[in-house]
């Protein structure tokens, strides 16, 4: 399991990479509860680059803040990539930044079933590419382990994913 130390060192990569990028970054979170903002704002200077963070937890959250339209939430919940490329998107819109990230997942201990199992997180990962266009990725991962686990290592591809995307 990645440490704290782990963690805030990675943190602090995506810090390098965005101190005088002129760039911004904005989270949308679920099941990480704002664990991923927590993280970069420990980081000094992060003012500079790291625009805001929300914390959606309910599906009236992702609705209301970041535009997730109820018909996605209804047809594939809210752990899904529909919802979790609209709750990035949303936070675009909702912000400043030019890149963003989302994650919403099943970290446990209850709540898993056959079609979405215990540890199933989605990623969704948002940039401005033009003034007019978007490019929105996604993915899923399946992690093991208690819910901090699941958590932690939610918070971790997460951040791998805005490294990959910036190109580091």
């Amino acid at each position: 399991m990645p440490s704290d130390e782990n963690l805030l060192a990675l943190a602090h990569r995506i810090a390098e990479h965005f101190e005088g990028s002129g760039r911004a970054l904005v989270t949308a979170e679920s099941c990480t509860g704002g664990w991923i903002a927590k993280l970069l704002t420990d980081v000094p200077g992060c003012s500079d680059w790291f625009e805001r963070g929300f914390v959606t937890y309910s599906n009236a959250a992702k609705q209301e803040l970041l535009a997730v339209p109820a018909t996605v939430l209804d047809e594939y919940g809210a752990v899904s990539e529909p919802t979790v490329r609209a709750m990035a998107e949303g936070a675009l819109c909702s912000s400043r930044a030019k890149l963003a990230l989302s994650v919403s997942g099943i970290a446990g201990p209850g709540g898993g079933r056959p079609d979405k199992p215990l540890g199933l997180v989605w990623f969704g990962w948002a940039q401005q590419v033009a003034s007019d266009r978007l490019q929105v990725t996604s993915e899923y991962r399946v992690f093991n382990g208690n819910r901090d686990d699941v958590r932690r290592q939610a918070v971790v591809r997460a951040l791998e994913g805005v490294l990959e995307l910036t190109g580091e």
